[in-house]
């Protein structure tokens, strides 16, 4: 997309190129909500994703959380009193909680109970109209592939164009009115007035929407939040799903799984002009979740911590703008050939362009591609929006008019027509190409879910359900098979339409028939064989009389001249007119979500055994030198550094201007990570031509479609000194890692390079984009800032200071003065490696920032620096290979909030021993508080004076004395400065007037050395370096492994472990570390599951690093049969594999010794095929020993198997998707000793695994950090819309697929579920299904999880044997990534359970929940809450067995347990003691009536027993209970209660941050586990 254009007009173009994202042009937006700072919240701290995006909790740190508390406790001060007596009060429990804020959202500890208010309002019904062209919107994946009209983007179609999300629910027919294919406002607009609310001093404007009235007046008053019950340090009642709360803004990466879902295809409201207003936040002050200055935003808490706030550099200080929107939707009516006229809503913001994509998609306008749109006999310009149009309005008839072919457009109505007749084929999705993945939720729903759905049954006919699952998902079973990963879908034999359709042998035309307009020849052989040629000209297409052998152009007799190919092939192959159309029904019936293209390629480790079918399009993408799509993009290959860097460039002033600018940014990543990846491949494979071909292979580069590439080896002994190879293969993530958190900056002026790190067959290749002019010059002309030999030389420059300073507080990096080879001091603001480079474009660009983060002294023993102890308990500083370990960004900042901490305490205790000695210096500081600091902090203090200890009071004054200093230092007197001063040198900050510490990620680099002036600086700084290292031990991993034992943390598999781990800042590196923690816990029992994933992720990291060299050694030819060998290897029990050389199957006679090795491994070809498993376990223990510090006990793979408990089948999967293999779907036997468990044929292809950046939707991320905040402060309607809000700026950024949007749509349907309105809970979570599936891959734990939801959903729609089928399915994923043994199962056999006693399959309803009973004994201990629900689950299936007496004994179990832990006279110990006597007089009538039979025989007088079968209500209870959803009535006078409980929980909070202990009473308080449970309240 050529520079001029670019440049020309930005903005047009990014419109045309971005436009694909999202229909709604930027300015026709949900509700502006006040912007967030960017400064830290959309900064660094928001690290980006795992691309598995956060699956799990995060602890919070308690400072953070009292900010929460104390911001809870003003929102329930200021409830509106209730408008009726009784509001209903949700309670959440721990396992719900998993559910609600499961994910990165932070479930904020593991079992207490949470109430929040239920406000069982409808959530936005739009009004329902019937518009026909429902689902023509669904983003089809063949336009998608059909660029169109000059937009190479694969996601042409991506539009929101889900729209037909909804239509897809409804009836074929109908649709949601209005939703249009520009994604529409969300329904549920908020109504509350413009006004905003007002908290804590902040208005907040809130969009005024329309919503209809009916939804107004269900709004229920008395909303309130209770906090937990369990004071522990880092918890509070709510669950902190604020990722901003996170310590490391991991959460950024999903912003919470299983949080929220949205009614994305919202119904359109018939537009109002909205007029919106911005405000825009004076500078310096935070705001965040919509109220006001809170302690928990990061940025903020940046800002405070450094002592200083400053202005967000991109924001002018406008502080309101007013954009006024213009978005009142309409109709046109459209008249194609041979079909009658259809109404379409359109949307003015809308580009002619996304009217033709509808048609495309369309049942009965798909074939066309080739046609322009008029509007009385005018043509409407592709890329005009629809409001500049003169004339058109409601009602307009915009006429389709086919227009005469080019070879361009030829080609592209070809491609289209081959991806319409593939658009139910699944092998795109199995080889891994166009976006395309997999998704099975479909097979088990049986079609579609909801009103559509075949079976719509209501509870009172109980259906016929055949409920036994398959044998292996029964508990106990040992059998894992893996077929069933992938069921065959019916769908996927596709209805043939033609045998072959592929470019004819006779192209291209030769002169004389060009000049008679044709434009190439295609050959179809129609199913029912007859083959025939077909002349594409300009007039259309017609049967020509070439055949295979004789080329004659002339028109057959008849010829069928048709202006679209399908409309020739109906007229010539009756059996393609039947099949396509029915080809096309089902197409279309499909849900969108299905079928839209994900926007980062998914890679499935299975796949069916596929026939390879002829693919004409296919064929001529692999020999065109033209790369895919970039061919329809005038100026032919795209300059992606340009692309890259005007995206950063675009406005960013307001919401319309962020929305597109991210839109931009993220739209232009994922191509470029699209592009790298088959540059990469093509690099390995040998289609590149190297740069510099006469080097050695190791050495070469590579440039290809405007990308560098180069390999993962150290090219000229430039890692010498850093571990040679082994750190050149590093150094690429770490170069990442910094790209991204630069990135993350945002600073303004500030470039990086487009960075894609790609692991393919043993190779790391990196794929940068190229800055302009560097390939012509020297790097030693170029590079003006920084080393380009690691310190020698070095050198600076001003404006690189300047804005690199700028990076500097939120990146912690101190500014430091080096010496170069002169001995000359030199002024650096990041490490010395990172180079400055102006290009030719006259940007600053920084490059090689792999030592972004500083040194992990762990693992880089330096002579003569002692550790701290306990490092040295540790065994540490322990040598590792390569010398560039680095700490990570989470830790970094967990360190600097753990100071911070630790700061506020000693000034506090300092301030309290002056006040102690001296009465009258307090009174001189409260008097010397400059007024618009203290006067919040003091009114705080004086209202809860009476209940405060003087410590919260202390630490008050110390923020406040922070402040002070920080804006005016006349006011303190000089006790206080030093109360700072003493505080700030205590915890190593670089300021002595204010908390500021950062670090100097050059201490300790060979090569670098620094002026005498700074020895003091350094000394502190290696001091700070050592102090991080052993928090990372003494704290990061402790609470890593107690964060497991509460289960706020539950990973299932090494990719959810490992993020738990980065969450927390731990590498890797530390995971020998982690499992030797967990052996030497007291309660490693309970610690099982981590252990076990521990000790797999070992072993496959291991494998993973010998089959790296492993396959660096194997030439193509002997691909399978190596990895096949490999596979033998580590899995098979078979003793003695032998590998099959390739050599055998076709030997040239004769043998040319000459032939040079172009191999880039230089070892002997077939050295791989002498591996033993003896030598690969030998190998593995070494590795595991030499990288991980742990000692395996095991010397092949049954051992492991029968050592460690794991199952083979786990370990194949974790190996596969590790290294990227895919392997034929079928059943392995792993454990047979007498064949080899693979062959050659079982290995179907290996793929890449890439790294890359994840641009961020940020606003979007603050409307959902908002929103949650809301819900967990029980304004759940209000919550609801803030994440509604969130759904569509999401969906305008990143397109309708992404892990955000699931998380938003888990949450929305979770919270629509609390609210009764069911229909859209399943609605939305079905979404949320199917884009888990699609996005992180079916097997995902997050996935498994979203299938738990839905079967809860489905229950409650009455859709029974669906609920069943996704709890199986989610069981049968559970048991193949994990095993049985794992505490998520408990909650999956519950609930299973639960629902087979619904249905009356009492025996095997018993075979789950005892399955579940003995799994929660084991991981919760005996004597917890959950254990006693258990005990009562299975208790209420015996008495409906009639078993009275085994019922009898598990109900006096549970009812020891609540009388141990909550006492006689709760609730629940009550409830349980009832039960008991209902039993008991149960077991002593059918006594009775036993002994009656046995006395008088036949003629007894029997009694009829009462054998009650469960009601569905009774068992949606216990589901909503064990899933943590509680409802109870409350009262106003409850409600009072539960403000007061709120206060002292907060004192109490306070009071903990302080350092003090608690009182044995509330000691008392904790409670164990996840039952919900309130003050005492009136049972209902």
């Amino acid at each position: 997309m050529g520079n001029g254009l670019f440049a020309n007009c930005c903005r047009q173009v990014t419109d045309l190129i971005f436009q694909t994202r999202s229909s709604n042009s930027a300015d026709e937006r949900a509700p502006l909500l006040p912007k967030p700072p960017m400064s830290g919240a959309a900064g660094p701290d928001m690290p980006e994703a795992a691309p598995c995006a956060g699956l799990y909790p995060d602890i919070i740190p308690s400072e953070v959380v009292a900010g929460s508390l104390q911001k809870c406790s003003q929102y329930i001060q200021d409830l509106p009193e209730a408008e009726d007596e009784e509001g209903a009060v949700m309670v959440c429990d721990k396992s719900s909680l998993r559910a609600v804020a499961g994910a990165a959202g932070l479930l904020q500890q593991a079992e207490a109970s949470r109430a929040v208010a239920v406000l069982p309002a409808d959530l936005g019904e739009g009004l329902p109209g019937l518009v026909d062209h429902a689902q023509l919107l669904e983003a089809c994946q063949s336009c998608v592939k059909l660029e169109d009209n000059s937009l190479a983007h694969r996601s042409c179609c991506q539009e929101k164009h889900v729209a037909a999300a909804d239509g897809g629910d409804a009836a074929p027919g109908a649709r949601p009115t209005g939703q249009g294919h520009s994604e529409g406002r969300a329904a549920s607009s908020l109504d509350t007035a413009s006004g905003g609310l007002k908290h804590g001093g902040t208005a907040l404007p809130v969009s005024v929407g329309s919503t209809p009235p009916a939804q107004r007046t269900s709004r229920h008053g008395g909303r309130a939040a209770q906090p937990s019950s369990k004071a522990r340090d880092t918890s509070t009642g709510f669950v902190v799903m604020d990722p901003a709360a996170c310590p490391d803004d991991r959460s950024g990466c999903d912003p919470d799984p299983q949080a929220l879902p949205l009614k994305q295809q919202q119904q359109k409201k018939k537009r109002k002009k909205k007029k919106l207003t911005l405000l825009e936040h004076p500078s310096g002050m935070a705001l965040m979740n919509g109220s006001g200055p809170h302690e928990s935003l990061k940025g903020e808490k940046d800002a405070r911590q450094n002592g200083h706030e400053e202005a967000d550099p991109g924001e002018d200080g406008n502080d309101q703008e007013v954009i006024v929107i213009q978005d009142t939707g309409f109709t046109v009516k459209i008249c194609a050939p041979a079909i009658e006229p259809f109404s379409l809503q359109v949307s003015p913001q809308e580009m002619v362009q996304e009217i033709h994509q509808v048609l495309m998609d369309r049942e009965d306008t798909c074939h066309r591609t080739c046609f322009s749109l008029q509007l009385d006999g005018n043509v409407l310009d592709n890329f005009a929006e629809l409001k500049t149009i003169e004339g058109l309005q409601e009602g307009s008839l915009l006429k389709v008019v086919e227009e005469p072919y080019t070879v361009r457009e030829a080609r592209i109505h070809v491609r289209h027509i081959r991806d319409l007749l593939k658009s139910l084929d699944p092998s795109d999705a199995f080889n891994g190409v166009d976006c395309n993945s997999l998704s099975f939720l479909s097979v088990f729903t049986e079609g579609d879910l909801g009103d559509s759905g075949k079976r719509k049954k209501k509870g009172t006919e109980m259906e016929q359900i055949d409920c036994t699952p398959p044998e292996h998902i029964l508990p106990g079973s040992k059998e894992r098979p893996l077929c069933a990963l992938q069921p065959q879908n019916r769908d996927w034999k596709p209805l043939q339409c033609l045998k072959v359709l592929t470019m004819s042998g006779w192209n291209p035309p030769p002169g004389n028939r060009k000049m008679h307009g044709d434009l190439m020849y295609l050959y179809v052989i129609t199913v029912e064989d007859r083959h025939v040629s077909i002349t594409a000209s300009t007039r259309g297409f017609y049967l020509n009389q070439s055949t295979a052998y004789n080329f004659n152009p002339k028109p057959a007799n008849p010829s069928f001249l048709s202006h679209s190919l399908v409309e020739l092939l109906n007229q010539i192959s009756p059996t393609f007119k039947k099949n396509f159309s029915a080809l096309q029904k089902k197409r279309v019936q499909r849900h969108p979500f299905e079928r839209i293209a994900t926007p980062f390629q998914v890679y499935s480790w299975t796949a069916p055994q596929a026939e390879h079918a002829m693919d004409c399009v296919r064929a001529e993408d692999a020999y065109t030198s033209r790369l895919g799509y970039e061919e329809h993009i005038p100026g032919q290959t795209r300059d992606w550094n340009e692309e890259l860097q005007t995206t950063r460039e675009l406005p960013r002033k307001n919401l319309p201007e962020r929305l597109l600018r991210e839109r931009a940014i993220f739209k232009v990543h994922s191509d470029f990570t699209a592009a790298a990846t088959r540059g990469a491949m093509a690099v390995i494979d040998g289609n590149v031509m190297a740069i510099n071909p006469s080097e050695e292979t190791k050495m070469q580069m590579f440039i290809w479609n405007n990308i560098f590439f180069s390999l993962g080896f150290d090219v000229r002994d430039h890692y010498k000194d850093f571990g040679g190879d082994v750190a050149a293969y590093v150094a690429p993530t770490n170069d990442l890692n910094g790209v991204r958190t630069y990135n993350a900056v945002d600073v303004e002026g500030l470039y990086t390079l487009g960075t894609v790190v790609v692991d393919y067959r043993g190779y790391r290749v990196t794929a940068q984009s190229i800055i302009p002019g560097i390939l012509e010059r020297e790097q030693e002309q170029s590079v003006i800032y920084g080393s380009i030999d690691f310190g020698k030389t070095v050198v600076s420059h001003p404006k690189y200071l300047e804005l690199l300073e700028k990076t500097s507080r939120p990146l912690k990096i101190q500014k430091h003065k080096v010496l170069n080879d002169k001995n000359e001091e030199v002024e650096l603001c990041s490490s010395v490696e990172c180079k400055g480079i102006i290009g030719n474009d006259g940007r600053h660009y920084i490059l090689d920032l792999l030592r972004t983060f500083p040194p992990d002294l762990n693992f880089l023993p330096v002579e003569g620096e002692e550790m701290p102890e306990e490092c040295k308990k540790m065994g540490f500083p322990k040598q590792h290979r390569h010398k560039l370990c680095c700490l990570r960004q989470e830790l970094v900042d967990a360190f600097v909030e753990h100071r911070y901490l630790l700061f506020m305490k000693l000034a506090a205790l300092q301030l309290m021993q002056q006040k102690a000695n001296k009465q009258e210096s307090s009174s001189a500081l409260e008097n010397g508080a400059s007024p618009e600091n203290g006067t919040a902090d003091s009114e705080k203090a004086e209202s809860e004076d009476g209940k405060i200890d003087d410590n919260v009071t202390g630490l008050d004054q110390v923020k406040e004395l922070a402040e002070t200093m920080a804006s005016d230092d006349g006011a303190v007197d000089p006790k206080s400065r030093e109360v700072i001063r003493n505080a700030c040198k205590a915890v190593g900050s670089i300021s002595d007037t204010s908390f500021d510490i950062r670090f100097n990620p050059d201490i300790f680099s060979p090569g670098v050395r620094f002026p005498e002036s700074s020895k003091e600086e350094v000394q502190d700084q290696k001091q700070l370096l050592k102090d991080a290292a052993a928090f990372l031990l003494s704290c990061q991993i402790p609470g890593l492994v107690k964060d497991c034992l509460d289960h706020t943390v539950l990973p299932m598999d090494g990719a959810t472990l490992a993020e738990a781990m980065h969450q927390r800042g731990i590498n890797m590196r530390y995971l020998g570390k982690v499992i030797n923690f967990i052996t030497k816990t007291p309660s490693r029992a309970q610690l099982d599951h981590i252990y076990k994933i521990g000790i797999s992720e070992l072993i496959t990291r291991s494998a993973k690093h010998i089959f790296k060299t492993y396959l660096q050694g194997v030439e193509l030819s002997g691909l399978s049969a190596a990895i096949s060998h490999f596979l033998n290897c580590f899995l098979s029990s078979f003793p003695n594999p032998i590998a099959h050389l390739p050599a055998d199957e076709l030997v040239s006679k004769k043998k040319n010794k000459k032939r040079k090795n172009r191999n880039l491994g230089n070892a002997d070809n077939t050295a791989w095929a002498s591996m033993t498993p003896q030598e690969l376990w030998k190998n593995i223990c070494s590795e595991a020993k030499n990288y991980f510090d742990f000692s395996l006990e095991c010397e092949n793979a049954d051992q492991a198997a029968e050592v460690y408990n794991l199952q083979k089948i786990t370990l194949l999967r974790e190996i596969s998707l590790k290294t990227g293999v895919q392997i034929l779907l079928k059943e392995y036997n792993f454990d047979n000793r007498h064949k080899p468990t693979f062959t050659e044929e079982d290995i179907l292809n290996i793929f890449p695994v890439v790294k890359h950046v994840n641009p961020k939707a940020s606003d979007a991320f603050h409307f959902f950090q908002s929103g949650q905040a809301k819900v967990q402060q029980g304004f759940l309607k209000e919550g609801c819309e803030l994440i509604n809000e969130a759904l569509n700026l999401f969906n305008n950024v990143y397109g309708a697929m992404h892990v955000e949007i699931c998380a938003c749509l888990r949450l929305l349907a979770r919270l629509n579920y609390i609210m009764g309105d069911y229909s859209e809970a399943l609605s939305n979570q079905q979404k949320a299904v199917l884009m888990s599936e699609r996005v992180l891959g079916i097997e995902h734990p997050n996935t498994i999880q979203e299938y738990m939801h839905l079967a809860l959903y489905c229950f409650a729609n009455s859709q029974l044997s669906t609920a069943l089928n996704l709890l199986y399915r989610a069981r049968y994923l559970m048991l193949l990534v994990f095993g049985e043994d794992h505490p998520e199962m408990a909650l999956l056999d519950n609930n299973i359970g639960l629902v087979l006693h619904g249905v009356m399959e009492y025996d095997l309803s018993l075979r789950f929940l005892e399955n579940a009973l003995a799994i929660s004994s084991k991981y919760h201990s005996s004597k917890s809450l959950k254990v006693a629900l258990s005990h009562h689950l299975v208790a209420r299936v015996y008495e409906s067995k009639a078993e009275f007496r085994s019922a009898l004994q598990h109900e006096k179990e549970g009812y020891t347990i609540y009388k141990n832990q909550l006492g006689e006279h709760h609730e629940k110990t009550k409830e349980s003691s009832e039960y008991l006597k209902y039993l008991t007089q149960q077991a002593v009538a059918l006594q009775r009536t036993m002994n009656e039979i046995y006395k008088n025989g036949s003629n007894a007088n029997i009694m009829p027993l009462k054998f009650t079968a469960p009601s569905m209500a009774s068992v949606l209870e216990q589901l909503n209970i064990i899933n943590g959803i509680l409802f109870i009535p409350l009262s106003q006078k409850d409600l009072e209660n539960l403000k007061a409980e709120v206060q002292r929980r907060q004192q109490l909070q306070e009071s903990i941050k302080g350092g003090e202990q608690l009182d044995p009473e509330d000691k008392a308080v904790e409670e164990k586990e996840a039952e919900p449970r309130m003050p005492p309240l009136p049972s209902p």
